[in-house]
């Protein structure tokens, strides 16, 4: 019946169809019978294209008065949960919620009457539905119904034969339970909330791990303590790995959301010996899930116990063979600074950082880089100097770009962080030793340096030391580093005085813009337009000549 509907498509000579679609619409428009086009796109095959339709129907419905959403929208949604086809019911479940607040209790008894079938349908993908939008049907209900027709079919949908449906029942229960007085919560939810920790499926299993922090806030403290700590050590302990990395990752939010009095006995007798075992687990994931939590314990158990319980597990993480948990660890050293302070850590971090920094993946060097400036405030200047700072000028000669401009903007950064001086002494005599590198890369990145550098180091240092660097480099061989002499000269310009950009930076420009290379020229020509230096008036032509 739907295909025969459909207009014939019309195609030109030369088989365009391109504005079949807008002929479809111009023969459902001049059809008196044909239903309004958000229904019947909620009824299509294509998953996208019901999701959009029952996305503009639920906006729609906000510009309805009460009257016109009993006569107009509530039909509709009524025509959908009856659709002979799976698609038009599960398009319905999205549209309950949005019309049930604002028609009268007599529209409203069927609506509920119409999830409820919706939620004992036939077809999974549309229990499937239903259980994905119980919560949210859940919060504009009348707390009576909540009670009697929300619960009942949430334990059915919990205890679907489809683990697909059981798993969006757990999201359900979030906001069932943050709905309910506290007495209720006891025997109208957690006998479900209890078989879903424990169902057969690993799927099931990781949602109420990852849903978990969540539940914990919406159970309150008292069935936290007697039944989410129980069921948490469980879900550490899991045979999957996913439902063990799911857990981990909420280790140090769970025990945030302790309550206060017991919250260091729950820790210590429940929480940490799991922890312990999960830290020489066999799976990266679940490792690495940890490794990025574990450091917030040392906040919430103090100094003496981080240094008596945690430290140990932290070491062990930084020595662990996957260098996703040893960059977790180092990424979050400034909580266990606050706590202990960063000399318990040094000595065994140092190895740690080291061989990160020579880790075969690039991306792994790269997040190390990403973190150094934290470091080096927290390890101090004569830590750094006698450590580290090797490991940073090692990175400007690194084989990957990425990581030689990460470099260069980690030694701005270490400039800003001590001091124009220490620059001075310890960081710009050996980037201007680069400028002599064979490697022309080398060369270039020696520029790089200077200009992510001279703003921080101020004018003396960029005038006596690293300029005479740049202009020397004008005479280079490789027109690439020459080209990037003229950029240079363009982003130092702000901090040089004017005496050295007429007498010094003046000449070489004009040098550079009759270059044989063309892109060299450009560069030129580019800079002595800049803003900085075209007050030099140098009469040099400023057309890019091709």
């Amino acid at each position: 019946k739907a295909a025969a509907a459909q207009p014939r498509r019309r195609e030109g000579a030369d088989g365009d169809d391109s504005l079949y679609p807008i002929a479809v619409l111009i023969d459902e428009l001049r059809n008196e019978d044909v239903q309004p086009p958000l229904e019947s796109l909620a009824t299509v095959e294509e998953t996208v294209v019901r999701d959009k339709a029952v996305e503009s129907l639920r906006k729609i419905s906000q510009e309805h008065s009460p009257v016109d959403l009993e006569v107009h929208f509530e039909p509709l949604v009524k025509r959908l949960a009856s659709g002979d086809w799976f698609t038009s019911r599960t398009s319905a479940c999205g549209l309950f919620s949005v019309c049930y607040p604002r028609v009268s209790s007599t529209v409203k008894a069927e609506i509920r009457q119409h999830f409820r079938t919706l939620c004992s349908d036939d077809t999974p993908m549309v229990r499937r539905a239903a259980a994905s939008k119980l919560g949210e049907f859940a919060k504009v209900l009348e707390l009576d119904y909540v009670k009697t027709d929300i619960i009942s079919l949430f334990t059915a949908l919990a205890s679907d034969e489809q683990d697909s449906v059981r798993l969006l029942a757990v999201e359900a229960c979030v906001s069932i339970a943050t709905l309910l007085p506290q007495e209720d919560l006891e025997t109208l939810v957690m006998p479900t909330l209890r078989q879903a920790a424990e169902d057969k499926s690993w799927r099931v299993r990781y949602m109420v791990a990852d849903k978990f922090s969540e539940l914990q806030k919406a159970v309150g403290p008292e069935i936290t303590k007697n039944d989410l700590v129980p069921a948490f050590q469980n879900l550490l302990k899991d045979c999957e790995a996913e439902v063990r990395a799911a857990a981990a990752n909420k280790v140090k939010e769970f025990c945030e959301n302790l309550p206060e009095d017991n919250r260091e006995q729950i820790i210590m007798t429940h929480i940490l010996p799991c922890v312990k075992e999960l830290v020489s687990d066999t799976n990266q994931h679940v490792k690495s899930a940890l490794a990025s939590v574990i450091m917030g314990l040392s906040t919430i158990l103090g100094k003496d116990n981080t240094i008596e319980h945690l430290l140990p597990l932290f070491l062990a993480q930084l020595k662990d063979e996957c260098p996703e948990v040893r960059l977790n660890i180092i990424s979050n050293l400034d909580c266990v600074n606050e706590v202990i302070g960063i000399r318990q850590l040094s000595q065994s971090l140092l190895p740690a950082i080291v061989e990160l920094a020579e880790d075969a993946k690039w991306r792994v060097r790269l997040a190390i880089i990403e973190y150094m400036p934290l470091l080096a405030g927290q390890l101090g200047v004569e830590f750094f100097d006698e450590k580290l700072n090797t490991l940073c000028m090692a990175w400007l000669i690194d084989h990957v770009y990425a990581i030689r401009e990460a470099a260069t903007c980690n030694l701005m950064k270490l400039v800003e962080k001590f001091g124009a001086e220490w620059a001075q002494n310890t960081i710009v005599p050996k980037v201007l030793g680069m400028a002599n590198d064979p490697n022309y890369l080398h060369r270039m990145t020696t520029l790089f340096c200077i200009n992510a550098l001279s703003e921080a180091c101020g004018q003396e240092i960029t005038t006596k030391q690293m300029l005479p660097v740049v202009l020397k480099m004008s005479n280079d061989q490789v027109a690439n580093v020459r080209f990037n002499v003229a950029k240079s000269l363009q982003k130092i310009g702000p901090v040089l005085d004017s005496n050295a950009l007429q007498t010094e930076v003046k000449p070489v420009l004009e040098k550079l813009a009759s270059d044989t290379d063309m892109d060299v020229k450009y560069f030129a020509q580019e800079a002595i337009s800049g803003k900085h230096l075209c007050l030099l008036g140098t009469g040099v032509a400023l057309r890019r000549s091709d």
